[in-house]
């Protein structure tokens, strides 16, 4: 039977579970929710690399994002970072859309699957 591998678990949740060679990421938030959204997509971006490097992988290893916006009018900022994040044809499985989150300051979440 494969190991599963808990990433800074707590009583409801993980920051990433590792099974198979494939890591599945929280929904990332922002650690400061007083940044616009430029500052918090690209605070969830850093988290993002470092929760990957920490299971051995990278954005380069994308399978599929989910992206929750409080307002989907961000996008054009949202896409403008994660463009130039993504390695060039790397480009994952997406889906990007308007959501209630759980803070009202908070303004973009991303979840990943990816593999090693």
């Amino acid at each position: 039977m494969s190991k599963i591998i808990r990433t800074n678990p707590n009583p409801i949740l993980s920051a990433a579970v590792e099974y198979h060679g494939f890591v599945y990421t929280q929904g990332v938030v922002a650690r400061n929710l007083d940044l616009d959204m430029e500052g918090q997509t690209k605070d969830v971006l850093e988290q993002i690399d470092a929760l990957l490097e920490q299971h051995g992988t990278d954005n380069t290893r994308l399978l599929q994002a989910q992206i929750w916006l409080k307002d989907i009018n961000d996008r054009e900022i949202l896409n403008k970072l994660w463009s130039a994040w993504l390695p060039e044809g790397g480009a994952p499985a997406r889906a990007c859309v308007q959501g209630i989150l759980a803070d009202p300051r908070m303004l973009v979440e991303i979840m990943l699957v990816t593999t090693k």
